[in-house]
């Protein structure tokens, strides 16, 4: 997965900043931490992804995001993102492990 950079904007950062997290935590998740990404399965009219990654304190994160592309750049435009609860978590290491 490339990503050049991200799409930030009135419209998206609200939405992420409204469960606490920084635009920092959201872009770590999806550079630096090797971030599982599949996918999402809503049904919406653009390509989207799930994606589960960490902040650099190594908290588990949640981020639904769509790629925009902007001249040669790729660009990562989170829609959503949020902590994960612990049931979630545990899923999760659970499903790496098998």
């Amino acid at each position: 997965m490339r990503i050049d950079g991200f799409d930030w904007d009135d419209g998206n950062w609200p939405k992420c900043a409204k469960h606490g997290l920084s635009k920092d935590e959201i872009e770590f998740a999806l550079l630096q931490s090797s971030p599982l990404v599949l996918p999402d399965r809503s049904g919406s009219m653009e390509a989207r992804y799930n994606a589960v990654g960490k902040n650099d304190a190594g908290r588990h994160i949640f981020v639904v995001f769509a790629f925009r592309d902007r001249e040669d750049l790729t660009l990562a435009r989170p829609i959503s993102a949020r902590y994960m609860h612990r049931k979630e978590i545990e899923a999760y290491e659970r499903s790496k492990k098998a």
